[in-house]
């Protein structure tokens, strides 16, 4: 009993010790988008580090990944002209 409990402790800890410095890192690079830094690999660094133990982090993580890439550019770009043209009626 007291080897399950100290796993189960174990997990948490962990869990904690990860979100504290992924969130740390990642909440840094939000603040370098609009502040003097490399504020996108920062951002990246946090998630990738969150994604140890959360899947909405890798789920991030994966679709920045994806627009990344010239094919993924595109594909947002139609996504956000969708948008716009349902947001606001039509290109301005």
């Amino acid at each position: 009993m007291i080897r399950r409990v100290g796993a189960i402790g174990y997990k948490v800890a962990r869990r904690i010790v990860v979100a504290v410095i992924g969130g740390t890192i990642l909440l840094g690079g939000i603040i370098m988008l609009v502040t003097p830094g490399p504020g996108v690999a920062i951002v990246l660094l946090g998630l990738a580090i969150l994604a140890i133990e959360f899947t909405w982090a890798k789920l991030w993580l994966d679709k920045v990944r994806r627009s990344v890439t010239p094919e993924g550019r595109e594909q947002l770009r139609s996504h956000y002209s969708r948008l716009k043209a349902r947001w606001f009626g039509g290109a301005r």
